[in-house]
């Protein structure tokens, strides 16, 4: 029995023993603002953006000279005429309010949308690299609070190597 219990623990051992992992890190946002897709990504969203500026412009000038009117004509307008424009001024506001913070979520989708093809092509390509040196893990910098990570482990440099991306050079200063 026990020699049965002794070699079941070794094997258990040899088990663990085999199955090593292999952990490595990567900046991916950095890889990120490295790609060339990444500029035509961010001129893309700046035009959308332009143009809900654009509207959002309209309606905050729309909004400016009706009340611009409401203040020149307020002396001369009775308490009921000036309870239903300040009720229609308290309403533009809202709907300005509104409007801002739909845009903001709307930027935010855009971007989401635009990005999604350079995440998944870096995702790829991670999971190539990954293979190819046997890592079974791999953390990202971006965000995290590492005490320590071994450069040696960071793959960052080979997904940019099999990406085709070009390292600018540091500029002294």
């Amino acid at each position: 029995m026990k020699l049965k219990i002794t070699l079941l623990f070794i094997a258990f051992i040899s088990t663990i023993s085999f199955a090593q992992t292999k952990v490595g890190s990567i900046d991916s946002d950095y890889i990120i603002s490295l790609m060339p897709e990444n500029k035509v990504i961010l001129k893309m969203a700046q035009k959308y953006g332009a143009k809900l500026d654009s509207s959002f412009t309209v309606k905050v000038e729309d909004f400016r000279a009706r009340l611009k009117d409401y203040q020149a004509k307020e002396k001369e307008m009775g308490d009921l005429e000036k309870k239903t424009v300040q009720k229609e001024l308290a309403s533009l506001e809202q709907d300005i309010n509104q409007y801002q913070k739909n845009g903001n979520t709307l930027m935010g989708l855009k971007r989401d949308e635009l990005m999604r093809p350079l995440y998944k092509k870096l995702s790829n390509v991670i999971a190539e690299v990954s293979k190819a040196n046997g890592y079974t893990q791999i953390l990202t910098t971006t965000g995290n609070q590492f005490a320590y990570l071994d450069p040696k482990f960071d793959i960052t440099d080979l997904v940019i190597k099999k990406l085709g991306i070009t390292v600018p050079k540091p500029t002294k200063q």
